[in-house]
């Protein structure tokens, strides 16, 4: 197959910036970090990927890339450049990369719903305390809730995050 350079390009202005990002967290080594981003852009545009979920499989692939790298350096034991990053294993990396993925769904809520995560989640408030910081009634916290929760789901389901 011929490279068609726009393409590429146009994969590479819209999703490098969040690969950085992705590949950054995950490895923090900024030696490796365009190389990753570079070669997953490639690999994606050859599969010719349904665009609806390209974010999605575009965080995948680098995630092998990165797992790939991990184990082949972990077979030559004279490389401890990524040993010096922090990250320990795939655990670590897997966790890294949840994380990342987490933060663009909670992104994509509304703002309410993500209110709510936050307080309930991350604050770990309970609804009462979250209905008194939020000024708004117990019931009103439960239902965004209910629906935050929901809505995350369908979110984490649309980037093709699996359970």
């Amino acid at each position: 197959m011929a490279l068609d350079e726009d393409a590429v390009a146009q994969i590479y202005l819209e999703h490098a910036p969040m690969l950085r990002r992705v590949v950054w967290r995950a490895t923090g080594d900024a030696g490796r970090v365009e190389d990753i981003v570079q070669e997953t852009i490639l690999r994606v545009w050859r599969k010719a990927p349904d665009t609806d979920n390209l974010r999605a499989y575009l965080i995948a692939t680098a995630r092998h890339l990165i797992v790939d790298q991990h184990r082949a350096a972990a077979r030559r034991p004279h490389e401890v450049a990524l040993q010096d990053t922090g990250v320990g294993g795939t655990s670590d990396l897997d966790q890294a990369l949840d994380q990342v993925l987490v933060e663009e769904a909670l992104a994509r809520l509304q703002p309410d719903h993500r209110t709510i995560i936050r307080c309930l989640y991350y604050e770990r408030l309970t609804v009462v305390e979250s209905a008194r910081r939020l000024g708004i009634p117990d019931g009103t916290v439960k239902s965004r809730a209910f629906y935050a929760v929901r809505s995350l789901r369908d979110i984490l389901d649309e980037m093709g995050v699996t359970r």
